[in-house]
């Protein structure tokens, strides 16, 4: 499923956001001060890398995974299970999340992750009024370093972080180009939904986190293993959500991979 596909199911989006925004009534931003995402990942850790575990209603890639369990708990037990942020699955079409889901896993207080495909400005508006403490910016979404960065100083304006997330060295230099901060390496091609997870390693390992960079492994983590091998390449944290979500007890399987 081409990333054009989930662009173009954006647009209904970003036309309401628009419409509110023309007549005065899209949600201000929050004021308040947001747990920050970037300094739970630079906490120290011993041998595992931080876990950025997922809400994850379903994917493209495996249909509907866990329909009916409630936010407020997921995010009760991953914080109970060790979780150092949150991911919140925000995509309605295709892995049938909501913005709301957002101020429903703020409970705990952990600092909470956007996922969604985000390439306007007034999407990042939009989620300065969430609780959210991050967002996802994805390169080849928005392949133009002026434009990532205009969105990333935009998201950092309104105290939040931006995860930039790249598949290869091409992004990585783009990345780069836009002055990211936090870069996710994506293990699964979005264009193919094929997941190759060594090839996730590999870039780590020839490319160096520079100085002040955070790096997340991101899809296919599913073993304590692959969470070993993610530190040892060089991540300092990794996005794991189907195979937490997928059994029905998603703090229980967070447990479970950070004590191997």
């Amino acid at each position: 499923m081409p990333l054009e596909q989930f662009k173009t199911a954006k647009q209904s989006e970003i036309r309401a956001l628009r419409q509110l925004d023309y007549i005065g009534m899209l949600p201000l931003p929050r004021r308040t001060v947001r747990p920050s995402f970037s300094e739970a990942l630079r906490a120290p850790r011993k041998s595992l890398p931080h876990v950025i575990a997922e809400f994850k209603r379903a994917s493209p890639s495996r249909g509907d995974i866990l329909l009916d369990f409630p936010p407020e708990e997921a995010a009760r037990w991953y914080a109970e299970g060790g979780a150092s942020c949150l991911s919140v699955l925000t995509e309605e079409t295709f892995f049938k999340g909501t913005l709301g889901y957002l101020k429903r896993m703020a409970g705990p207080g952990l600092p909470l992750l956007r996922k969604d495909f985000i390439f306007d400005p007034l999407q990042v508006r939009a989620t300065a009024a969430t609780s959210a403490s991050a967002l996802l910016l994805i390169v080849r979404l928005t392949p133009d370093a002026a434009l990532l960065r205009s969105l990333r100083e935009q998201a950092e304006a309104y105290g939040m972080d931006a995860v930039v997330e790249i598949f290869d060295e091409a992004d990585l230099a783009l990345a780069r180009e836009s002055g990211a901060r936090i870069i996710q390496v994506n293990a699964r091609d979005l264009d193919t939904l094929k997941v190759d997870r060594a090839a996730c390693l590999r870039l780590a390992e020839r490319h160096t986190p520079a100085d002040g960079e955070i790096w997340i492994a991101a899809s296919g983590m599913s073993e304590t293993a692959h969470l070993r091998q993610a530190a040892e390449a060089g991540y300092q944290a990794a996005l794991v959500g189907s195979s937490l979500m997928a059994g029905g007890t998603p703090g229980a399987a967070l447990e479970a991979l950070l004590a191997g």
